[in-house]
């Protein structure tokens, strides 16, 4: 009887695990690609669109959750470009690039047909925030406070260097000394109070730890305060994997992990039906990259990073929101 009872239950059990399955068949493929770490992305938007709360904010209406964590494996080169969408990637590279240079000059973006910063750059809305800056002056935002962090901000045509503190060359320097590299204090942020109404946007992505393990494996912890899920957090996780394969092979270690907090996340309510489409599709697996060294890292070009066997589903289009 007792048997019967178990053999009763793993029935059932198993009944239920096959209807699971066939309700979120998206989610395999022949290849068993159920694991697959972009599915913690998947995951989020199921999580917004079932379980998120309608609210109005600064720039128009949301779906939102409170808190979500991502992580993704950089060993053997992977790196986290999503597939369920193509990913602009070169777009994200530039932009890193631009960043890791010190300039807060949109124009410079132009120049490289990069138009993400457009909305923020224009006089119009700079003018709404208050801001007297010149057209394409973004003022102090993350290269500002990576490079010159809290030097008096004129304009972003002025030249800053030997001014406020090089975040990213003493984490470089840690990185490079076997001995500092051990450190809990290898970290890069963007957010400046003493700055925060001269930007003119407040930096999403504040805070980015750098831990060695095993002697010689990189690993960033990302904390994103506020994450745009249908177009900003897939650039975002590709921003910061880059970055750190970057790290890695400039300071002679190797990338292990990416590991993202997101605080607020949320889906603009003129994404909510085209974001759906991720759902729909099944990941393909993670490119992989390689990087040409130079000695100084201002000096690095698109043209130094090669992505191989970058597959993905077609382009998903949504509308920035400024």
């Amino acid at each position: 009887m007792i048997y019967k009872k178990k053999l009763k239950t793993i029935n059932i059990e198993y009944i239920m695990l096959k209807r699971i399955l066939e309700e979120n068949k998206w989610r395999i493929d022949i290849e068993g690609r159920f694991r697959h770490e972009e599915n913690q992305y998947l995951n989020l938007i199921e999580d917004i669109l079932k379980e998120g709360e309608m609210i109005e904010g600064r720039n128009g209406y949301v779906k939102m959750i409170c808190g979500s964590s991502m992580h993704f494996d950089l060993n053997k080169n992977k790196i986290p470009i999503l597939t369920t969408k193509k990913t602009a990637w070169k777009t994200c590279l530039k932009e890193l690039l631009w960043f890791i240079s010190g300039s807060t000059d949109n124009s410079k973006l132009k120049d490289q047909n990069v138009k993400i910063w457009n909305g923020n750059a224009s006089k119009e809305f700079l003018e709404n925030q208050g801001l007297k800056y010149n057209e394409d002056d973004l003022g102090p935002i993350y290269g500002h406070q990576w490079r010159h962090f809290n030097a008096p901000y004129i304009d972003c045509k002025k030249n800053y260097k030997e001014s406020g503190v090089d975040q990213l060359s003493k984490i470089i320097n840690m990185l490079k000394d076997p001995k500092e590299r051990k450190s809990r204090r290898i970290i890069l942020s963007a957010w400046n109070p003493c700055q925060l109404e001269e930007m003119a946007l407040p930096p999403c992505h504040v805070l980015v730890q750098f831990i060695v393990t095993n002697e010689n494996k990189l690993s960033a912890i990302l904390y994103q305060r506020s994450g745009d899920v249908g177009l900003g957090v897939p650039f975002n996780i590709a921003s910061y994997a880059f970055l750190t394969h970057l790290l890695a092979m400039h300071c002679d270690l190797e990338a292990l992990e990416l590991i993202y907090h997101l605080g607020h996340c949320h889906i603009y309510d003129n994404h909510l039906d085209e974001i759906k489409k991720h759902l729909e599709r099944i990941p393909y697996e993670f490119p992989t990259i390689e990087i040409t060294k130079k000695n100084e890292i201002e000096n690095y070009l698109i043209e130094d990073f090669k992505i191989n066997n970058y597959i993905s589903h077609e382009s998903i289009l949504m509308k920035m929101r400024q």
